[in-house]
């Protein structure tokens, strides 16, 4: 009996590590064009021989791009680490002569329902590869899939070609893949090992998931907290798709899944019909699979829910998005309950259901394109909002600036307004017309919802942006001309006028903590209120700053020129102060205490929770442009605590901290240093 099981273990074996060409993946009922590059003519090897870093996959795609008339291609953003972000558009040559035109026609449905619908227009459909970085089989489908769209020839092609325009985002987060590429391939072995405890399995921390700000950017539709996101809603927004594939990967030890999901956690707000024209699609899928004899299910997991994916921003947008989820080889080969997972697999399955989603729009093209225009039609436009905070103009603009990238429109006030016992200032305020496209999307971005029909949910189940912000907000209707509308949001703070004795502002404001230290970092002394203070009938509340006039390291001129920058860059609003005899407690007070300047560490590595840290780090180095030194906790036991005077722990696990840490740690906070921990880091 055992010789009969390692003959099938070296059987797996010998399958795992059979050669895998081209025509593995590849449709039999086309004819393929020679004179189109093949992947392996780019890059060198055969398409999941090994993983692809994001070089050779800008590589590939800017070579089929240029030997194609069916491929248009472009830069649509940078990553964090500068690497461009590249959409390809694919139709048939005639469609990619006209494709501006085909765009604007196409858009202008969403916003007028009167438009007919011609047999001539195309259905869009746009296709998003591996948002997370260790999701690699989805990248290697476009790659597969451009090859394909770019050189089959035959009626079958052209049929696709001619009704439909396809959008492929080839990789969505490419600093994840090329930092995922780096791992696995440095850590394949010649003979190749499928056992899942090796090494090419256990990715270091943290994971290549995450972008180079830890974030899990299949979180970030609604909040558009990076470049990636930017570039990929501004495609959406630009193009508004007809089918929105978003192609994941999950457990080894799975099948392979693809929506509809659970209908008990779809949002309420997205129509009946959406569920339904996504189970007409899925029937395409399971053709498609069945045919290369994959297994694969539906209907039993995942959320419709959080609008804030890819598979759920296309729903209230007036789209079809659809989740793809792929048993992940997370390497080359591993073992697995369904035996040997291939790289290669995992990328047949994506590329197979990629075709099968442009097959599915192109033949449901009138009924995609209808519904679309309903969608849009219902939309009651009469409810709008207004939404603004009496003191930070910063806060409302970055709120602003999110909701200008939905392409959803604001307002501006033309005087104070007194709305509901709230106060909304012109300068600080917007207001939302309720009679636009994308109003659907607005109600899904604010609504609170504290009732739900299923319980349980795969992802998130609340995200208020009024309440992410903590701004003011209520339903509010105005009607509005054209010219009202507010196309740039700038944080504009001020200083009411130039002083000899001091200067005064609250620290509320959100980009307090980044005016601060441009302060702190010129020299400029700052000091910070223990009490309340009252300057001409305006209250300055705890923790209060003032930057005194004399005994600076500039003069009182190059200090006022200094200080209005800093305020109207940061929107922060700054008085001017004529005397030192203040309400409360006066500016000489003891009751006021130096501020020091900011030398902060976070800790990170194995346990600690990545997209947190991730979190911390961005807001200090992006946001608030403080610096921040990351720490490994396998380097803490030696590091010079005493070069820093604050020290902040994210939520993790921090069992494997040695008793030499916490002591050091006890005793570095003995002498002064300000120790900050979140969620467990508290234990």
């Amino acid at each position: 009996m055992k010789n009969i099981y390692l003959l099938i273990l070296l059987s797996f074996s010998m399958q795992a590590q059979e050669a895998i060409t081209l025509e593995y993946y590849l449709p039999k009922d086309v004819t393929y064009n020679i004179a189109i590059p093949t992947p392996k003519s780019i890059l060198g090897f055969e398409l999941g021989e090994w993983h692809t870093d994001y070089n050779q996959v800008l590589n590939y795609v800017q070579s089929i791009a240029l030997a194609s008339n069916r491929i248009k291609i472009e830069t649509t953003g940078f990553t964090h680490e500068n690497r461009p972000l590249k959409l390809l558009t694919i139709s048939s040559p005639k469609n990619i002569e006209n494709i501006e035109k085909i765009k604007a026609n196409h858009v202008a449905k969403t916003f007028d329902s009167s438009i007919k619908i011609l047999d001539s227009d195309p259905v869009v459909v746009y296709l998003g590869y591996t948002i997370h970085g260790n999701e690699p089989s989805g990248t290697g489908a476009a790659i597969a899939l451009l090859y394909y769209l770019a050189a089959a020839e035959g009626k079958i092609i052209d049929d696709l070609l001619e009704k439909t325009i396809i959008l492929v985002d080839p990789c969505l987060n490419p600093d994840g893949l090329h930092r995922f590429a780096g791992w696995v391939n440095s850590q394949k072995s010649k003979t190749q090992v499928s056992d899942s405890n090796d090494r090419e399995f256990s990715e270091g921390w943290p994971s290549s998931r995450l972008n180079h700000y830890w974030f899990d950017m299949n979180r970030d539709w609604l909040t558009l907290q990076n470049p990636e996101s930017w570039a990929r809603v501004s495609t959406f927004q630009n193009w508004m798709p007809n089918v929105l594939g978003d192609f994941h990967e999950m457990g080894t030890d799975a099948t392979y899944f693809f929506q509809p999901g659970i209908q008990s956690r779809t949002h309420p707000l997205t129509p009946k019909m959406n569920q339904q024209l996504t189970k007409s699609i899925a029937a395409y899928h399971a053709k498609a699979l069945d045919k290369i004899g994959s297994l694969y299910y539906s209907e039993e997991s995942f959320d419709d829910f959080y609008y804030g994916k890819g598979s759920t921003y296309p729903d209230i947008n007036g789209a079809i998005g659809i989740l793809f989820e792929q048993a992940s080889s997370r390497g080359h080969a591993q073992e697995s309950v369904n035996g040997i997972l291939t790289f290669p697999f995992t990328i047949r399955n994506q590329f197979t259901t990629s075709i099968s989603t442009a097959t599915a729009a192109t033949e449901m093209r009138k009924e995609l394109l209808e519904y679309q225009r309903d969608f849009f039609s219902s939309t009651n436009k009469n409810k709008g909002y207004i939404f603004g905070d009496e003191k930070d103009i910063a806060k409302v603009n970055e709120l602003a600036k999110i909701l200008n990238q939905h392409q959803i429109k604001l307002v501006t006030l033309k005087e104070d307004l007194f709305h509901n016992k709230k106060h909304f200032k012109k300068e600080s305020s917007y207001i939302i017309p309720g009679n636009q496209r994308n109003i659907k999307l607005v109600e899904a971005m604010f609504e609170k919802r504290t009732q739900f029909t299923d319980s349980l949910f795969y992802d998130i189940s609340s995200w208020s942006l009024d309440l992410a912000f903590n701004v003011d907000f209520e339903t509010y209707h105005a009607s509005s001309k054209e010219d009202n509308y507010a196309t740039a949001f700038e944080s504009k703070g001020s200083v009411s006028s130039k002083s000899e004795i001091a200067y005064v502002f609250e620290s509320n404001a959100y980009y307090t903590p980044k005016l601060l230290y441009q302060l702190l970092k010129k020299g400029i002394r700052v000091k910070v209120s223990k009490k309340p203070l009252t300057y001409k009938q305006q209250i300055f509340s705890y923790g209060s700053l003032i930057i005194p006039v004399q005994g600076q390291a500039l003069s009182s001129n190059d200090l006022f020129l200094l200080v209005t920058e800093l305020a109207v860059n940061n929107g922060i609003a700054i008085v001017g102060v004529a005397t030192s005899l203040t309400e409360g407690i006066n500016l000489g007070s003891p009751s006021f205490s130096s501020i020091e300047m900011p030398k902060v560490a976070l800790i990170v590595g194995q346990g600690v929770t990545a997209t947190d840290a991730g979190e911390i780090w961005h807001l200090f180095d992006v946001k608030m442009e403080i610096p921040i030194t990351k720490i490994d906790i396998n380097q803490l036991i030696d590091a010079d605590l005493s070069k820093y005077n604050a020290v902040i722990m994210v939520n993790g696990n921090y069992s494997s901290f040695a008793n030499g840490i916490n002591k050091k740690l006890e005793s570095w906070v003995e002498n002064g240093g300000i120790l900050i921990g979140y969620e467990n880091a508290v234990k």
